[in-house]
């Protein structure tokens, strides 16, 4: 069993090694490790294969061994072998389950990581504190899968919540997971800034762009830039608030603007808002070139009137994607970071 195939995935076990002892041969060569970032690029990848295909090797060894016991079981029935085979399948199918849904993620830029965005709608405070509860939601998720991620930028509301946010995600297939998320999300709940308890209804849009590892077709020159410092108000240490640290950079051609204040250093502050402008820009000449809502932004447009996902809190309790029907009656839950349900139904109806 080398090959594994099942609803529009796949994993050629065969082809994956081949590409496994192909990258090792690179990274043996002399002299590869002198351009470190590309030698940890090379690696990252090693690593990430490895890890696929002895999950692959664990699991059809897990298989062999159960089809084994059920052999056994054919010729003297044994209740506590019968019980720990029960046990045994179950994990096997759970395990089996998170390898096809990795096969979905075959799409170009899958793999790579990438940035989340927030931005809250109209509606002042409430739209502003209903972007800060997607950001918690976020990083709960990136907690509870083991992603690492690095807030870039963070505009506080003027009385609460947030009015922006960019984060950086590091881990395998993050876009492929994340780009799920593209679109409108659109909140229904008792108001705790209404004296009166009234019911509102608060949008907020999340994007995600993939960081792209090579993007040499994108020259950005220096007469096309407006560069801003300022002093930062974000987390950083005592000394953050104290110098004009923090970097916007404005793309004077497009009017993309990119902000970055996680780095006490100015330099590393615009080096970062660099490779996010970078990205963008590649993003937009992809886009451009297909003339239609490019399949890197998903089939949502950012804008304020095509929610891909209502959470409502009040009257009744219920989140429910638009694009899946997929829906869940604990919206707790899933504003604690159990996103995983909404990821899986994306991805296969989107294969």
């Amino acid at each position: 069993m080398s090959v594994f195939r099942r609803s529009g995935g796949y994993f050629d076990v065969a082809v994956i090694e081949k590409k496994i002892a192909e990258l090792e041969r690179q990274l043996n060569q002399e002299g590869i490790w002198q351009d470190q970032e590309y030698a940890n690029k090379l690696n990252n990848e090693l690593i990430t294969l490895r890890k696929e295909t002895a999950d692959y090797h664990e699991l059809a060894e897990k298989i062999t061994e159960s089809l084994e016991i059920i052999e056994l079981l054919k010729l003297e029935s044994d209740d506590e072998i019968k019980e720990h085979i029960a046990l045994s399948l179950q994990a096997i199918t759970s395990d089996l389950e998170a390898l096809e849904l990795k096969t979905l993620l075959d799409g170009e830029y899958d793999q790579a990581n990438c940035y989340l965005e927030i931005h809250p709608g109209a509606g002042g405070t409430e739209a502003c504190d209903w972007a800060n509860m997607l950001l918690r939601m976020y990083t709960m998720y990136f907690d509870k899968h083991d992603m690492k991620y690095t807030i870039i930028d963070k505009l506080l509301g003027e009385e609460a919540g947030i009015k922006s946010v960019l984060i950086h995600v590091v881990h395998p297939y993050a876009y492929g997971y994340l780009k799920g998320e593209i679109g409108v999300h659109r909140l229904v709940r008792i108001s705790p800034f209404d004296a009166n308890a009234r019911r509102h209804t608060s949008f907020a849009a999340v994007n995600v762009i993939p960081e792209f590892s090579e993007v040499k077709d994108i020259v950005i020159r220096d007469e096309d830039l407006r560069v801003d410092v300022y002093r930062s108000s974000g987390n950083g240490g005592q000394g953050v608030n104290t110098t004009d640290s923090a970097v916007r950079i404005t793309h004077i051609p497009t009017g993309i603007v990119v902000t970055c204040q996680n780095e006490r250093s100015q330099i590393k502050n615009k080096e970062i808002a660099l490779n996010v402008l970078k990205s963008k820009l590649y993003q937009r000449e992809l886009n451009e070139r297909n003339r239609q809502i490019s399949n890197l932004k998903g089939s949502a447009a950012i804008d304020f009137g095509s929610q891909i996902r209502n959470y409502v809190l009040e009257p009744y309790s219920l989140v429910k994607d638009l694009r899946t029907n997929y829906e869940t009656n604990a919206p707790d839950k899933v504003l604690d970071g159990d996103l995983d349900g909404f990821i899986e139904a994306y991805l296969r109806k989107k294969n």
